[in-house]
């Protein structure tokens, strides 16, 4: 597939602050690219350069050949953004929000009225055209915003974080709907700290940490590679470590103490479980390891404020 999205030494400073540390990533045409990350990892700042409202401080940064800048017309005349924020007309009903976004990019009012029809349709608002937007759910929200991105039909769609605060229902629709768009070909650009929205929608992936990329690769393989096949995890107080080590000698897993948790990953859990059970241990637990198990090996298990 061709790149539509390369950076080389991507860098974004604010004063002494570096949020983004010279990262190198490429996006292939058509495919799910995902961001993640805890809290000021990076992501956002990234994203916001990808769609030219934050400037490039140093390196290089090219979308569909063109150079990412914040007064590039040609450039955002094929980008489509769904924001973390919803940031809707509350003044005007469902249909005008999308009249009059369609309007920057100069859609002539009856190709409009066809888009709109079409897009709330996609989005299952169709019959919430003539409604307020005070008068939506905030998936309904959500889901406006995704057809508010698509009116200009990008070739690139970035969602930063776009099932944040939904429920589970809200948020699998929200998943279809870019699937779908995937199918038909469009290039998507995710941020999310949700780690089965990453596994549901992502092809590639890349972990940042403090404004660093740590690993790059599809959920599976860096499930697969950091982790192995399997976790199984054991609630038991520090002191009772050395037994519990000392008689899984031989096992190849490898093994973290985290709070009141030791976890083994190993790429087949059962020889381990049958071993721990001699030990008659309360509170054990064998499991497939996940996207999860990954992000928090990499960027640590304590809160990042």
């Amino acid at each position: 597939m061709a790149i539509l999205v390369k950076a080389s030494g991507l860098t974004k400073k604010y004063g002494d602050l570096v949020a983004v540390a010279g990262i190198d990533f490429e996006i292939r045409e058509g495919e799910c690219f995902g961001f993640l990350g805890p809290n000021g990892a990076g992501k956002t700042t990234t994203v916001r350069m990808i769609h030219c409202v934050s400037p490039v401080t140093s390196g290089i940064l090219t979308v569909g050949g063109m150079p990412s800048g914040i007064n590039n017309r040609g450039l955002k005349m094929i980008t489509g953004v769904i924001p973390q924020e919803i940031n809707l007309d509350n003044d005007l009903t469902v249909a005008e929000n999308l009249v009059v976004f369609a309007r920057f990019f100069d859609i002539g009012r009856r190709e409009a009225k066809a888009r709109i029809a079409e897009l709330l349709r996609f989005v299952e608002l169709e019959a919430k055209a003539g409604s307020k937007i005070s008068d939506l759910s905030t998936g309904m929200k959500r889901r406006l915003l995704i057809a508010r991105a698509l009116i200009n039909r990008p070739r690139l769609i970035v969602a930063d974080e776009p099932t944040t605060g939904l429920d589970p229902q809200a948020r699998h629709l929200i998943w279809q709907r870019l699937r779908q768009l995937k199918t038909q070909g469009t290039t998507l650009v995710l941020t999310t700290q949700y780690m089965e929205e990453a596994q549901q929608l992502c092809d590639r992936i890349v972990v940042m940490y403090q404004g660093r990329i740590l690993k790059e690769g599809t959920p599976a393989s860096l499930v697969e590679g950091e982790i192995g096949r399997e976790v199984v995890e054991i609630r038991v107080p520090p002191e009772d470590d050395a037994k519990i080590l000392g008689h899984l000698a031989g096992f190849d897993c490898a093994h973290e103490r985290v709070g009141d948790t030791l976890y083994f990953y190993c790429r087949e859990g059962h020889g381990l479980m049958k071993k721990l059970l001699e030990l008659d241990l309360p509170n054990t637990l064998n499991r497939p390891a996940t996207l999860e198990d990954v992000f928090l090996k990499l960027t640590g298990r304590s809160l990042h404020e």
